[in-house]
C-alpha cells in the first residue's frame, strides 16, 4: 500500500506541473451500489465519472482538460476530432469549440409531450449544437426515458414520460456576432437580494431551506441505479416545517425541531405504494440522522417527527404529464426560500453575465463573508438599471451582537466585479447549479467567505 501510495502522489505532482483547461468537474465522487451490494453479498461501488459535468462527456473530458490546454497554448485554431456515431469524445470536443466569451439566455416551457425553447445565444461562429440531441440527454439523466437508456439495456420499463418522444418547438435566435457587446453590458434592470446567516454547517442558509435541499438531494441519489428507490421518481415536492428555539435555556445557540416533513414522489406503476412510502421514509430518515449526528443544533428524535409520504395516494404522472411548472416556485428554490425577500428575477436560464444572476452572486458573496467574519445575519438589497455598471442602491440590513463589519466597498457589485465572480465558476460545475444549488453548492465562490469557521 505505501509503494502505492508513493506512486501515486509522484503522478500528481507531475500533473500538477501541466498546464489543463480546467472544465471537468473533479474529484467525482464514489457511490455504493446498495440494491448491487445486497444481492451480491459483498459492497460494491461505482466511480461516477458521468458527473465530470462538461457535455456530458464522461471521462473523456479528463484527458481533453490537457489536450485544449496545449493546443491553446501552441497557438492552433482548429481543432480536429474522429470518432463513431455519437461519440461522447467529439461531442465534448466540439463543446470545447464553442465561443468561451458565447452568451445565451434561454428558457424551456413544457406541458405534455411539447417543449418550447426561446430566447438567444450570440456567438462568433455559427451555433450548430444539436439542441434536441441535448435534450434527450439531459431527459435520460433526469430519469424521464426508456429504462434502457439509463439502467439496464434489457430492461423493458420506462417512465410516464420518454423524453424521446417528445415535440420540440425551437424559437432561440442565433446571433453571429461579438457576444461582449452583450455579456460586458447591463442590459437590464433588477432588484437583487443577497442574504446569509447561521454558519456553514447549515451552508449559510435558513436551517429550513438547508435541510429541504438536503433531503431532496438524498431522495435522488436513490433514484439512480442501485439507490433505494431505483427506477422512482424524478419528479416530487419536498416540504420542511420547523420551530425555531431562539437562544433556549441551557443553550449558547439556537435549536430547532421539526415539526413536519412531507414528501410527495413519483413512482411506477408496477411498485407496491407501500413500498414506495417505505423506501422513502427509509432514505429521508438516514439522511436527517447523519444531518443530526453531525450538528447538535438538529434537537429532535427522527421518531418524534411527523412524516407525510404521498398523502394523496401514488403520483404517476409526474414531469410535463402533469404539471407545467409555470409559476414562482423555481425562484423560492433558487434563492433562500421563503423566509428572506425573493429578488427581481430567475438564477437558471439566465448567463453567467446577465446582471440579474451576476449582481445576485456577488450580494450572497457579500452576505456570506460577513457572516464568516462574524454577524448574525447579512442581508443586501442592491438595485441596477440598464446601461449603468454601477448600482443605484446598496442597502445592508443585518442582526446580531458581534458588530464584525460590513465590507461596504460599493465596487464590489459594479457588473465588471460581480461577472468576475460569477465567471470564476467551473463550467463543468454549472450543471448542479440548474437544480436549484446556486446557494447550497459550497464550491460555487459566492458561497465561500474568508477565514469561514464553524461557530456551532
Amino acid at each position: 500500500m505505501d509503494a502505492i501510495d508513493t506512486r501515486t502522489a509522484g503522478i500528481e505532482s507531475r500533473l500538477a506541473g501541466i498546464e489543463r483547461r480546467a472544465h471537468t468537474l473533479l474529484p467525482t465522487p464514489v457511490h455504493e451500489l446498495t440494491v448491487l451490494s445486497e444481492r451480491s453479498g459483498c459492497r460494491v461501488f461505482c466511480k461516477r465519472d458521468d458527473l465530470t459535468g462538461f457535455g456530458f462527456g464522461g471521462n473523456k473530458t479528463r484527458k481533453l482538460d490537457f489536450l485544449i490546454a496545449d493546443a491553446l497554448r501552441s497557438g492552433s485554431d482548429t481543432l480536429l476530432a474522429v470518432g463513431a456515431n455519437q461519440s461522447n469524445f467529439c461531442r465534448v470536443v466540439a463543446a470545447y469549440a464553442i465561443d468561451p466569451e458565447a452568451y445565451a439566455q434561454v428558457e424551456v416551457a413544457t406541458w405534455s409531450d411539447f417543449i418550447w425553447l426561446n430566447g438567444g445565444i450570440v456567438t462568433r461562429d455559427p451555433f450548430d449544437v444539436d439542441l434536441e440531441k441535448l435534450i434527450v440527454e439531459v431527459g435520460v439523466d433526469t430519469g424521464y426515458c426508456r429504462d434502457a437508456l439509463r439502467y439496464d439495456p434489457e430492461d423493458e420499463g420506462c417512465n410516464s414520460i420518454d423524453v424521446e418522444n417528445y415535440r420540440i418547438s425551437d424559437a432561440i435566435c442565433r446571433i453571429p456576432g461579438d457576444p461582449t457587446e452583450w455579456t460586458n453590458y447591463v442590459n437590464d434592470q433588477c432588484i437583487v437580494i443577497g442574504w446569509a446567516g447561521y454558519d456553514e454547517r447549515v451552508r449559510f442558509l435558513p436551517p429550513e431551506h438547508f435541510l429541504a435541499h438536503s433531503l431532496r438531494e438524498a431522495l435522488d441519489a436513490s433514484f439512480r441505479m442501485g439507490g433505494r428507490l431505483e427506477k422512482q421518481g424524478p419528479d416530487g415536492k419536498l416540504l420542511v416545517r420547523l420551530r425555531e428555539n431562539v437562544n433556549p435555556v441551557g443553550c449558547r445557540r439556537n435549536t430547532w425541531e421539526i415539526e413536519q416533513v412531507l414528501v410527495t414522489v413519483q413512482q411506477r406503476p408496477d411498485v407496491e405504494f407501500g413500498a414506495v412510502c417505505e423506501g422513502v421514509a427509509e432514505v429521508i430518515e438516514e439522511a436527517y440522522e447523519a444531518i443530526a449526528a453531525d450538528d447538535s443544533r438538529w434537537r429532535m428524535e427522527w421518531r418524534d417527527i411527523e412524516l407525510l409520504v404521498n398523502p394523496n395516494g401514488p403520483l404517476l404522472n409526474g414531469g410535463s404529464d402533469g404539471d407545467n411548472g409555470q409559476t414562482g416556485r423555481k425562484l423560492a428554490v433558487d434563492y433562500y426560500g421563503p423566509r428572506v425577500p425573493i429578488g427581481g428575477g430567475a438564477l437558471s436560464g439566465k448567463d453567467l453575465t446577465h446582471i440579474d444572476r451576476a449582481g445576485s452572486y456577488a450580494a450572497r458573496k457579500a452576505c456570506v463573508e460577513a457572516v464568516a467574519r462574524g454577524e448574525e445575519i447579512c442581508e443586501v438589497l442592491v438595485a441596477y438599471a440598464p446601461g449603468r455598471s454601477a448600482p443605484l442602491e446598496v442597502r445592508w440590513n443585518r442582526e446580531g451582537r458581534r458588530n464584525a463589519g460590513i465590507d461596504r466597498n460599493a465596487n464590489r457589485f459594479n457588473h465588471e466585479a460581480a461577472r468576475e465572480l460569477a465567471c470564476t465558476m467551473k463550467p463543468a460545475a454549472l450543471e448542479n447549479l440548474a437544480r436549484g444549488t446556486h446557494f447550497f453548492d459550497l464550491t460555487a465562490p459566492w458561497n465561500q467567505g474568508d477565514g469561514m469557521t464553524n461557530r456551532a
